[in-house]
């Protein structure tokens, strides 16, 4: 039987901490070393920067650090795997390649391509094989897609670890694939060994955002040490499946039971999270402290992925103008409506000209105002249009026009007149397997195909019933939610998800029987006209909610003031409702 392997990550983000991956290969002993860099808007942002700079559309903050650690990885047998290839995998080989020349380096480089199907599009819509993700409708038009980028899984990293690579790149894998590639590869795992993919899985998914697993974003923050200096996580995984999410000694934070049950949470559906590999079965983890700062997680059961790859997709939403007006004092509402009215009176169109009009009032005002700042609040008109010109200098202009002539303490937000900005438009679909095999590239070598199909197996899962315990009764008192449980939210595309949890048996008892969905409607008026999925996970004391359509047309199009729903949790936790005293004391 193999050891465990020890697979850290230096990275949640594009923009992460620079310095991470000198601190998790010097901090501790590690076997692997992985990095998260994408998610749908750093495609948009990535594409972008490659119309600008021909080849350059990767990670380049990754090649800084290979450029600190490369030679020290060598040394120890440290692989590196990372998705920070993003739109071209090539480039970024190349360049961390250049970075080992120049170190007198020279480490086997691999990297994984097949999955951009911008240059088989024409293919691809002829045969109707790409599909929206959620109504199965042929994709007819993609002239104006960006990114079209299918969700890899982890068999193209195996392939390459089983080539001798040091380094490998790829690019839109899924985020767990960085680590369940290593462990497939270090345990000898076969395509259908589902539960140890699973587990492997539900591990890539934990330490994926990095300090979210630590400490980071975390509802308890106040009880954690360290918190001015969060160390990165890592996964220890065995043979099956099972695994120990950790940190290096002597950093910030902490890894608990709450921290990881925070990430499990964090942008998922229902108990079943699809993946490329496996089908991980969230409602069957179990999760166990064995030590400071370490928790095991186990039982994680799998079943058959589907047939099918997501696909990310983003195409140029138009343009948008975001004008933002403070409201100070007494007479708010009125006040919001002179500055709505005149600013039409002032614009050179009407509201019907445009493609998109938003309007949010956002009363961060408070009675009796202690402060020119708790005095204030803001009224916002987002102006969406496929036309620059219609949303640019001359509707910024007619909201500046009003400052000495509309209400008192006119101020407004975010400088002076400017144009609009350009917007993506995310859109998820999906495509046979068999359509989209991956390519392994061992740099200066050959190339090969690796199949994304995954063959069928049985699969036997039983759910785990979760603590068997009964809510308090007795006398009630009000207080925040957040008093007695924890959340995690996050962006699924325009879709957010809410997850929380609870920290004992009993708490989990009351919340389940208490956040209905309904419940949530009432405490979160935002969502009282959209759908709602519930989705209650025992075996974690935890329900997650998937919010549709809260987010519009996606990160990079929402007009809420926080576009990606990461404040969402927090925002329910501050809501009172009726707690047992018996879980407040």
């Amino acid at each position: 039987m193999a050891d465990p392997i020890r697979i850290a990550n230096c990275s949640g983000f594009f923009g992460d901490r620079l310095s991470a991956a000198r601190e998790m290969v010097e901090g501790g002993p590690i076997d692997v070393l992985t990095g998260d860099w994408l998610a749908e808007l750093t495609m948009l942002i990535l594409a972008r920067t490659r119309i600008k700079r021909p080849g350059g559309g990767y990670a380049r903050t990754f090649v800084a650090q290979m450029e600190q650690v490369m030679g020290t990885c060598l040394d120890r047998g440290i692989k590196v795997v990372t998705n920070a290839g993003g739109l071209d995998p090539d480039g970024c080989a190349e360049a961390v390649a250049e970075v080992a020349g120049k170190l007198g380096l020279s480490p086997s480089i691999a990297y994984v391509r097949g999955d951009d199907l911008l240059p088989r599009m024409k293919e691809l819509l002829a045969g109707d094989q790409l599909r929206h993700f959620e109504t199965g409708e042929p994709i007819k038009d993609a002239s104006t897609f960006l990114t079209a980028n299918a969700y890899f899984g982890c068999w193209g990293i195996v392939d390459a670890l089983n080539q001798g690579a040091d380094i490998v790149i790829t690019g839109r894998t899924t985020d767990a694939a960085v680590v369940c590639g290593p462990a497939a590869w270090h345990h000898g795992w076969k395509r259908t060994d589902w539960n140890a993919l699973a587990g492997a899985v539900a591990a890539g998914h934990v330490i994926e955002c990095g300090t979210q697993a630590t400490g980071g974003n975390y509802s308890f923050f106040t009880e954690v040490p360290g918190m001015e200096r969060v160390g990165f996580p890592f996964a220890e995984i065995a043979e099956d499946g099972s695994s120990v999410i950790g940190k290096h000694e002597g950093t910030g934070g902490e890894v608990s039971i709450g921290t990881v049950t925070s990430q499990l949470l964090y942008e998922i559906g229902g108990p079943e999270y699809f993946g490329p590999d496996v089908t991980t079965r969230f409602d069957t983890i179990r999760l166990e402290t064995v030590g400071p700062d370490r928790v095991r997680m186990s039982g994680v059961q799998g079943e058959p992925p589907p047939a099918t790859l997501k696909v990310c997709l983003n195409r140029p939403g138009g343009f948008r103008q975001d004008l933002n007006v403070c409201l100070t004092g007494l007479d708010i509402e009125a006040k919001a409506q002179l500055v709505e009215d005149a600013f039409w009176a002032a614009c050179p169109y009407d509201p019907e000209d445009f493609a998109s009009v938003t309007r949010r009032l956002v009363r961060t005002d408070k009675s009796d105002p202690a402060s020119n700042e708790e005095a204030t609040a803001f009224y916002r008109i987002t102006l969406k249009d496929p036309d620059e010109k219609k949303v640019g200098r001359a509707v910024s202009n007619a909201m500046i026009e009003l400052a000495l002539s509309s209400i008192p303490g006119f101020t407004s937000v975010g400088g002076g007149p400017g144009g609009g900005r350009p917007f993506g438009v995310y859109e998820p679909a999906r495509i046979a397997a068999s359509a989209v095999p991956q390519e392994v590239v061992m740099l200066g070598g050959e190339t090969r195909e690796v199949s994304s199909v995954i063959p069928d197996a049985p699969a036997h899962v039983t759910p785990d019933p979760g603590p068997d315990a009964t809510a308090p009764s007795g006398p009630t008192r009000r207080a925040p939610l957040g008093a007695v449980i924890g959340a995690r939210s996050g962006d699924k595309g325009g879709n957010a998800n809410l997850g929380v949890f609870a920290r004992s048996d009993e708490a989990w008892a009351w919340l389940d029987a208490t956040l209905t969905t309904e419940k949530l409607r009432e405490l979160l008026p935002e969502t009282a006209e959209l759908a709602i999925d519930r989705h209650p996970l025992p075996a974690i004391r935890s329900i997650n909610f998937v919010i549709h359509g809260l987010l519009q047309e996606g990160v990079a199009a929402s007009t809420r003031q926080d576009g990606q729903a990461k404040s969402l949790g927090e925002w329910l936790r501050a809501r009172h409702v009726d707690v047992p005293e018996a879980l407040l004391s």
